[in-house]
């Protein structure tokens, strides 16, 4: 059964720092320390999976290359029992290991090595948007006879079936539900889904888009709900007077 994130304390929110290196657990729980973080420690991926169970933690910051089990394989098992924010720490600046990290569940990725102002910025961002999650006014919003959103519990209906989205994903359908019609700058979007911080982080913007037109498109490479608009933005369907095109 999954745990769901609930913040245990908004005020001295719980870190778990899972790293193979004291030095950089080091780091990291005296610059959290200071910021008002409770820290505790895992020094490997089982030990972070069992800190995770009895703790209960406001968040995690996991290592990626750790031996024998390394942090995507921790992180699937993370996301086996909960829902808590993961931060990836790496010394890996790939492409597709940031894709994989956030394919697995992950909700941000940050590569050592970092200065205390970027690690204690991008935490407090991961916190905030896992507190942000308030529906826009509407219980069931139908968008067309194969579409319906619903905001009270972050899930899609898409031809009678309901499915649950990250919560990354539903902020970002949320955001561009409520300016239908309106091509969203992609800075704006950036800024509001995961930070000011991101606003230059593209690829996460894209990534997150080929998610959800995976998840509520007929034709993903063929949108009719979610366009691309070439270097602006992107643009819901205004569904509200049905005059969104496939243009």
């Amino acid at each position: 059964m999954s745990l769901s994130f609930e913040n245990s304390s908004q005020d001295h929110p719980l870190a778990l720092v899972v790293d193979d290196e004291p030095r950089i657990v080091r780091f990291v729980r005296i610059n959290l320390e200071m910021e008002g973080f409770r820290v505790i420690e895992a020094p490997d991926g089982l030990q972070a999976v069992q800190q995770v169970r009895e703790n209960l933690p406001d968040i995690v910051l996991l290592d990626v290359m750790m031996p024998e089990m390394d942090g995507f394989e921790t992180l699937r098992m993370i996301r086996e029992i909960t829902d808590v924010p993961v931060l990836m720490l790496t010394v890996r600046n790939a492409e597709e290991d940031k894709v994989r990290g956030l394919d697995g569940g992950a909700d941000d990725y940050i590569t050592k090595p970092f200065s205390p102002r970027e690690l204690v910025s991008r935490v407090r961002a991961v916190l905030r948007r896992a507190q942000s999650l308030t529906p826009p006014g509407h219980s069931v919003l139908e968008i067309d006879e194969r579409l319906s959103i619903d905001f009270n519990i972050g899930e899609v209906i898409v031809e009678g079936e309901r499915m649950k989205l990250r919560p990354t994903e539903f902020r970002l359908l949320r955001h561009l539900v409520e300016n239908a019609g309106w091509t969203v700058p992609y800075g704006t979007l950036l800024s509001k889904v995961w930070g000011y911080e991101y606003k230059d982080e593209l690829s996460y913007l894209r990534l997150y888009i080929n998610y959800l037109r995976q998840r509520i498109e007929p034709n993903p490479s063929n949108p009719q709900y979610i366009f691309t608009e070439r270097g602006l933005g992107y643009r819901f369907v205004d569904f509200r007077t049905r005059e969104g095109d496939a243009s």
